[in-house]
């Protein structure tokens, strides 16, 4: 299994920058793709975007341009670079790792932004 622990979120304006970092723990070799998920209030939990371990990315159409993700060269950390932010952005942001146990989950970070 495979122990996520989210960072970096907090309240900014409309328009403002924020980095969210997720750090790994476990069985760390066997992920094959990580990525970040979001749920707004009132909403579904969505896709933000997704990371492979050979680097291939993907990104939901309303954060591309905006958002970045990527991890560093050990896996264990993951990144979310998030620009140009707005109120849409509002949500709990949730790391996830993917490996053949299936998916785990971070307990999630407040990103809250004002307009």
């Amino acid at each position: 299994q495979v122990q996520l622990v989210e960072s970096g979120g907090g309240l900014v304006q409309a328009g403002g920058s924020l980095r969210l970092s997720c750090t790994a723990s476990g069985n760390i070799p066997s992920i094959y793709a990580m990525g970040w998920y979001r749920r707004a209030p009132g909403k579904q939990r969505e896709l933000v975007a997704t990371i492979t371990t050979e680097g291939r990315t993907n990104y939901a159409d309303s954060m591309k341009g905006r958002f970045t993700i990527s991890r560093d060269g050990a896996k264990n950390t993951l990144f979310l670079q998030m620009n140009s932010l707005n109120s849409e952005d509002t949500a709990v942001y949730y790391c996830a790792s993917m490996g053949p146990y299936g998916t785990s989950w971070g307990q999630g970070t407040q990103v809250t932004v004002s307009s």
